[in-house]
């Protein structure tokens, strides 16, 4: 049976790099780092000083008074998909044909924090009564739905640093199930606050290189000591292409193959041997009716923590073959933008929906040398030129919990 053939249409993103696709884009082949020192006082009181924060405030894009009705969570996901969806040329679409599937990873923490705090120190009635839709982890998604009046359904997977991986894939099936013409699908992330990052480092999953906050996201390097938080969103604008093609659309990528699995292994450490995430890239490739050397790039998760980076290497060669190794080329945008948690995903299937579409690959900075047990041909850097012709790369995304997902984009 044929699949729908679902492409993409329209970007956006607000990072730590840039304000929109475009300065992200920018910044990722320049190898620039969007890691910053955290400028509020409560810092001082953590082991981490530093953290991807955005570039751009919403304050900047977002009238005051619906900044107010809003989570950060949310701002982040209406500023990427009003880009999105003006990329996309604004398409004509019947609102019940329309659908939205955006995530969260950890939904709206800072309103829950700020309000209880609000609570604790001025007493219940000064709570905001917008704290119920601001908190609620479907929030960017409801918003997002409003906005463009998206009445096909409204889905919101969450899977921890996979989530937006994951509302993308959903995505790719609500049109193949034939649900929806066009879905807006993504994902965002505004964690950055004392509780989570003292959360995280008691854990030891964050980087403490304080001296040098720049240099700190080094995946593969044979002294990284942890991942960097990040902010941001991501969103795509996913159609059939047969509807894209009636209103003449640009197409940047066919969304071709998804892949999901899980690891079943522990509640944060990744399978060692890899299984699961060699699995979700199989599941992937067989879902777009590939093979393993159509597969020139992979876009991959490597966070820059000890556990992860090398079994995610040994998982990519046991899916797509010995020969990975002088094939395909891979690299890891968190070098740059830190890891936005739930809205990693979607922004690094931007980053690998771009290296098809301009033929080049952004490097990974900040390898000073490279761990000896990477398998892979990682590329560091500067950028790398993209093989032509009929050729597909892979964007990766695991989280805690097990979560393994692999979307595989085709050029168009």
């Amino acid at each position: 049976m044929s699949k729908t053939d679902v492409v993409v249409t329209g970007l956006g993103a607000t990072t730590p790099l840039g304000s929109d696709v475009a300065t992200t884009w920018s910044a990722l082949l320049d190898g620039r780092s969007g890691i910053t020192a955290l400028p509020e006082e409560w810092h001082e009181k953590l082991p981490v000083h530093f953290a991807g924060q955005i570039a751009q405030e919403p304050s900047e894009k977002l009238p005051r008074p619906r900044l107010r009705r809003l989570d950060r969570t949310q701002q982040f996901a209406l500023i990427a998909a009003q880009e999105a969806w003006q990329h996309a040329g604004s398409p004509e679409v019947d609102p019940v044909r329309l659908g939205v599937v955006v995530s969260s990873g950890i939904g709206g923490i800072l309103t829950i924090l700020e309000q209880y705090d609000t609570f604790r120190e001025k007493g219940w009635k000064r709570v905001s009564p917008f704290t119920v839709p601001m908190l609620m982890p479907n929030s960017p998604a409801a918003a997002i739905s409003l906005e463009y009046t998206a009445r096909a359904g409204s889905h919101v997977p969450v899977s921890a640093c996979a989530s937006s991986a994951e509302a993308i894939a959903n995505g790719v099936d609500m049109i193949r199930a034939g649900r929806a013409d066009v879905v807006i699908a993504g994902g965002t992330e505004a964690a950055i606050h004392p509780l989570n990052i003292a959360s995280f480092a008691s854990m030891r999953a964050l980087s403490t290189r304080n001296e040098d906050p720049q240099r700190a996201s080094r995946p593969w390097d044979k002294d990284r000591d942890g991942f960097v938080m990040g902010e941001g969103a991501g969103i795509l604008i996913l159609e059939s292409a047969e509807h894209a093609a009636k209103r003449g659309a640009h197409v940047y990528a066919h969304a071709s193959g998804v892949g999901y699995t899980n690891d079943a292994y522990d509640i944060v450490q990744p399978d060692p041997e890899g299984i699961g995430q060699a699995r979700a890239i199989t599941v992937a490739l067989d879902d777009a009716d590939l093979k393993p050397t159509d597969i020139v790039h992979v876009n991959a998760h490597a966070t820059s923590t000890p556990a992860g980076d090398v079994g995610e290497t040994r998982a990519i060669r046991s899916a797509l073959g010995d020969s990975a190794t002088d094939r395909i080329a891979v690299t890891s945008t968190k070098s740059m933008t830190g890891h936005l948690l739930g809205g990693a995903g979607a922004v690094e299937s931007i980053a690998t929906i771009l290296a098809l579409h301009d033929g080049l690959i952004p490097p990974t900075i900040n390898i000073d040398e490279l761990d000896p047990d990477v398998v892979v041909d990682i590329v560091r850097d500067k950028p790398r030129d993209m093989p032509g012709g009929d050729v597909a790369a892979i964007n990766e995304s695991f989280g805690f919990g097990g979560h393994n997902v692999a979307v595989v984009f085709r050029r168009a």
